[in-house]
Parts: C-alpha cells; structure tokens; sequence
C-alpha cells in the first residue's frame, strides 16, 4: 500500500488527529499544488488541481489538526471532481 493510498485511506476514516500536514501531502499526491497568496492571505490556504476546482481551506491554528467538518467538505469536494 503506498503513502497515497494510506492517507486516503485514513482521511476516509475521519480520524480527530487527521493532520495539516497529511492534507497537504496528500493533496500533493492527488495532483494538487498549494498556491502562495501573500502576506495578507492570513490562514486561508488554496490548492490548485489542473482539472478540478480548488479546494480552498483556512489551516488550522495553533494546533496542527483538522475539524471533522473540514475532513467532511474535503471528502465530499474530491468525491465530486472525480479525484477520489
């Protein structure tokens, strides 16, 4: 089982200690880009695929983990553009 598949995997499981940074290696897996805003951009990050919508996120802080609705809309929005 690859990275990839494990991340999904336990993205699907909606775990409460579902990481950012397993997000975002993730994302980067299914062939998504972060997209740097700026300084004024503030914790809303976007991430870029060539063929879907972007998913666009306010990261977390200060801890590091997800909210479950945020897990759910992740989820819900790959499912939807075929991703996953």
């Amino acid at each position: 089982m690859s990275k990839k598949e494990k991340l999904l995997s336990r993205l699907r499981q909606r775990p409460k200690d579902f990481t950012w940074d397993e997000l975002a290696t993730l994302l980067s897996k299914l062939g998504y880009e972060p997209r740097k805003k700026g300084k004024t951009a503030g914790s809303r990050r976007q991430f870029i695929h060539p063929t879907a919508a972007p998913i666009i996120l306010h990261k977390p802080h200060p801890q590091n983990t997800l909210k479950r609705y945020a897990i759910d809309d992740i989820i819900e929005k790959l499912k939807n553009e075929g991703v996953i």
